[in-house]
């Protein structure tokens, strides 16, 4: 499906850098195209340190809030919403205040395209798989008529492409998702140019992403996210 087709975006994740690694791509090609684009995240990543002498975490719930506001603003991303729920314990949030508060962020926006993570979280993140809960309950209650919500995965011709990079084995461990491509529902290998764009949305997430980037080597890091898929989970 051509992109211009998604119409409206909402895109729901849990932690800072979930959206550009899984959706980047997607809200670059939408925003250009004139789409409205607008992205959710739940938490502020305050946990997430991967060097706590470089980013203690007293620090890194701020640090990770302006390298996310440089990474939309780098895909011309303009709307943004924090639900501010603390990293790591979504799941003890009562599920019918993040319920509510999403659905009311859908019956605002009205998106025509609702993205999120599957049940399995996409790593197995609880957080992740929470939002996913929530989302999809929030999509019942408030998406308007023809509204489509899709799950991000990926495919098992990817995973077999990296079964030879230990660091793709540690961010996405050993089970699912594994979708064939022949059975996604949108699936874009992005152009040099929405690659560039995302790696560079990416890298203003300099915490989350530098170690990562620096491991794999620039060609082998730009093959590694230059794809994005999503099955279709429901329709309003």
């Amino acid at each position: 499906m051509d992109v211009g087709d998604l119409g409206t975006i909402l895109g729901v994740w849990a932690h800072p850098d979930d959206e550009a690694y899984l959706s980047a791509g997607v809200m670059a090609m939408a925003a250009r195209a004139g789409s409205r684009v607008v992205c959710v995240t739940a938490t502020r990543g305050e946990l997430g340190s991967l060097d706590v002498h470089r980013w203690p975490l007293e620090t890194l719930a701020d640090v990770r809030m302006v390298e996310m506001a440089e990474s939309l603003d780098v895909l011309g991303v303009r709307e943004h919403h924090w639900l501010d729920y603390p990293d790591g314990a979504c799941a003890h949030v009562p599920e019918t205040d993040a319920v509510a508060r999403l659905a009311e962020i859908m019956a605002d926006v009205a998106p025509d395209t609702v993205l999120t993570f599957g049940p399995d979280g996409m790593t197995g993140h609880l957080d992740h798989q929470t939002v996913c809960d929530w989302t999809t309950k929030a999509f019942d209650q408030a998406a308007r008529p023809r509204a489509r919500l899709y799950y991000a995965t990926k495919t098992a011709e990817f995973d077999d492409r990296y079964a030879w990079l230990p660091i793709h084995r540690q961010a996405f461990g050993e089970g699912p998702p594994r979708t064939p491509e022949r059975d996604t529902d949108l699936a874009y290998r992005l152009s040099d140019e929405i690659v560039d764009l995302k790696v560079q949305a990416l890298r203003a997430q300099v915490s989350q992403v530098t170690l990562l980037y620096e491991e794999m080597g620039a060609d082998v890091y730009r093959d590694w996210v230059g794809d994005e898929w999503f099955v279709l989970a429901a329709t309003a």
